[in-house]
């Protein structure tokens, strides 16, 4: 623990357990400075409400039992995880940990009316995916929250494409193990390091395969991030949605052709950067610190995208007509923010 940090002789259940988890190192010494920070910033949100993190004793007991299992014999996922419930409910654990953090009477969904035609076609049998931004690793938890009482089995069915850092990092996994995930390494860090890069290929191919097999099965819905990461502030602190990379959209278009069910397309909005922001800048290696903060998030849906009809779908050159749908969808994403971002400033 880092010396003269408030914490470090504050007596309860919480500090008890992770002075001693730091004093046998079955949490490492970077992962309890982490930790210490999540700690600080968590307390400090709740105490704005009225409440610290000690109302929560149980729940963040559960998560450092949970975080030296993951540090000593480590959870492996499969290229397609499906969320662990039983016997110990990771799905409810995550929104639990995520939820005081929220200011619900603030919070808000919008075009519920799109999500609403879209669980009818799912039940169908047809498919759904989501091109959306990436704002916080508690995203997942995030949209479950926000459509717990407008679509709580839709918000728990839904299939998250997640890379690499939310399936290793400590702190994370717990929160990951209750999700549906499709575990890919994402373009930024698949040579990271180099001697691994033809099996991380491997395993992302692996991976979408059994997407193409989810697909083929019918009524599936899909949360991908096309920019392989989260959005960051620009150089005045404002948040921006990130652009879209083409070739994965066009990787998941050719996937959805091939489904053998109808696969439809949909912008989905994110705005939650206010509880858990990320790092300014990306950093590669595991362990970056969280600062918790107590805040408002908002979630919108829009209509069915057109994937064959768009600004610059007459291009002949393929490479620029991918950009240019590409470029349009994440504007649409960008579209919806700016109404988020003005409507809740």
């Amino acid at each position: 623990m880092e010396k003269n940090s408030k914490f470090e002789t504050r007596s309860s259940p919480i500090f008890d357990r992770m002075r001693a988890y730091a004093k046998d190192l079955s949490i490492p010494q970077k992962y309890q400075e982490i930790l210490r920070h999540f700690f600080e910033g968590y307390d400090e949100a709740l105490r704005t409400n009225g409440m610290s993190i000690e109302d929560y004793s149980g729940l963040f007991l559960d998560y450092l039992d949970l975080i030296r299992n993951q540090c000593i014999e480590p959870f492996v996922f499969q290229p397609y995880h499906e969320r662990v419930r039983k016997p110990f409910d990771c799905y409810q654990f995550g929104i639990d940990i995520l939820k005081p953090l929220i200011e619900m009477d603030k919070s808000t969904v919008l075009g519920v009316e799109h999500l609403q035609s879209i669980n009818a076609s799912l039940e169908k049998g047809h498919n759904a995916i989501f091109l959306a931004n990436h704002q916080t690793e508690a995203d997942p938890q995030a949209i479950s929250i926000l459509l717990e009482k407008i679509a709580p089995e839709y918000a728990e069915k839904l299939i998250f494409v997640a890379g690499e850092r939310v399936i290793t990092d400590p702190l994370a996994v717990p929160f990951s193990m209750g999700r549906n995930l499709l575990c890919i390494y994402s373009k930024r860090y698949i040579d990271v390091p180099p001697e691994l890069k033809t099996q991380k290929q491997m395993h992302n191919k692996r991976t979408m395969q059994l997407m193409s097999e989810l697909l083929s099965e019918g009524g599936k819905a899909i949360y991908v991030a096309p920019s392989g990461g989260r959005d960051r502030p620009n150089q005045d602190g404002i948040f921006e949605v990130a652009d879209f990379d083409a070739q994965s959209i066009e990787m998941f278009y050719l996937m959805a052709e091939r489904a053998g069910h109808p696969t439809s397309f949909y912008p989905l909005t994110l705005k939650t950067h206010e509880l858990l922001p990320p790092p300014e800048t990306i950093q590669v290696e595991l362990g970056e610190i969280r600062q918790a903060k107590r805040g408002k998030i908002h979630l919108a849906f829009g209509p069915e995208i057109d994937m064959e009809h768009f600004p610059g779908s007459e291009i002949a050159d393929k490479r620029q007509r991918r950009e240019a749908r590409a470029d349009y969808i994440c504007g649409l994403v960008r579209k919806n923010y700016a109404q988020l971002a003005q409507q809740h400033s």
